[in-house]
């Protein structure tokens, strides 16, 4: 089984209302697994959002030419 969430464990109370249910869910989540934790890694997707950005400071509206975002380059 693979779980994944964008919220560190501190965070999970914001799912969990209540605290000891929010204890529970971690507690048996990480029991015997294994955790990977991907932090400050750049992604595909942000990477061509800060293109975007960029572009749009850059260009008037209307000139938005994204072909370079395609990870084939085509």
């Amino acid at each position: 089984m693979l779980i994944t969430s964008n919220l560190v464990f501190s965070e999970w109370g914001k799912i969990f209302k209540d605290p000891m249910t929010t204890a529970a869910a971690i507690d048996r989540v990480v029991h015997h697994s294994v955790i990977l934790e991907f932090a400050e890694v750049k992604t595909y997707r942000g990477e061509v959002a800060e293109r975007r950005k960029a572009a749009a400071r850059g260009k008037g509206a209307g000139d938005d030419n994204y072909a370079s975002d395609t990870r084939d380059g085509a």
